[in-house]
């Protein structure tokens, strides 16, 4: 059976949403090394209550967290980061390329940033970033994982993903946690897809949501995020349009203590 159209969702309101509006993207934007647990601390250090990162996996299955396929622009290592075995990736240097003061800081497995986030009651946004060719591997494995992690947590990670492939992994390995599609243009059928996939929001760069589309998308009965906004008027732009979340590089422009 296909999901229902934008048009005829039965769906009339978005379900409760436990995520605060302000997400620091991969940790603290650009201030800290990306995807880092210092980045982490950074952002929280700004009030921040819930982080983005990006989680593949090593050649031997472990969820870490990197942006990229390949190691040189964020580590002191070279070629394909899924390629390596976790006990390569671990001995790599993750901060020396941001600054002297973060030489030294090493990969996060996805079991180190969910422990900090547990333990300090922060939330996360877990983009599944898969090495090409292992979309719906990395969607299982990330899951499961998270779903280990967080199990008995009041509020789980929001895992998302520009890969249907590895949401619908995610879907088949944990489908109690919740799902968002991330999309870079309105390709026709995108709302479909979300909703095929079992999505609680769609998450987009900011500048496709528009009233009509967050109305789409919020009579289908799924949030509106939007990525990367580090300017004041596209936030207050977003938060006028009535969208539920933001992420940002500029920790230290957006304060989410004052909703500003």
């Amino acid at each position: 059976m296909s999901a229902p159209s934008p048009s005829t969702s039965l769906a009339s309101s978005p379900a409760p949403w436990p995520y605060p509006r302000w997400i620091a993207h991969r940790g603290a934007g650009k201030l800290a090394p990306e995807n880092t647990l210092a980045a982490f601390r950074l952002g929280a250090q700004y009030g921040y209550r819930m982080f983005e990162c990006d989680a593949k996996l090593s050649a031997d299955g472990v969820p870490f967290l990197m942006h990229d396929a390949t190691l040189q622009r964020t580590t002191n290592g070279r070629g394909t980061g899924g390629d390596r075995p976790w006990s390569d990736l671990a001995q790599l240097d993750a901060g020396s390329w941001h600054s002297r003061v973060y030489a030294g800081e090493p990969l996060p497995t996805l079991d180190n940033a969910a422990r900090y986030c547990i333990a300090n009651g922060f939330f996360l946004n877990i983009e599944i970033k898969p090495t090409p060719g292992t979309e719906a591997e990395t969607g299982r494995v990330v899951a499961a994982h998270a779903a280990r992690l967080w199990h008995g947590q009041p509020v789980p990670p929001l895992l998302t993903s520009f890969q249907p492939a590895a949401l619908a992994g995610a879907r088949d390995s944990a489908p109690s946690l919740p799902r968002g599609l991330l999309l870079d243009t309105l390709t026709e059928g995108w709302l479909d897809t979300a909703l095929q996939l079992g999505c609680v929001a769609i998450v987009c760069n900011h500048a496709l949501w528009s009233a009509d589309t967050v109305g789409q998308v919020h009579g289908a009965g799924l949030r509106t995020l939007s990525y990367t906004v580090n300017d004041d008027w596209a936030a207050q732009r977003l938060i006028d349009l009535g969208t539920d979340g933001i992420i940002t590089d500029r920790v230290d422009l957006f304060s989410p203590a004052s909703g500003a």
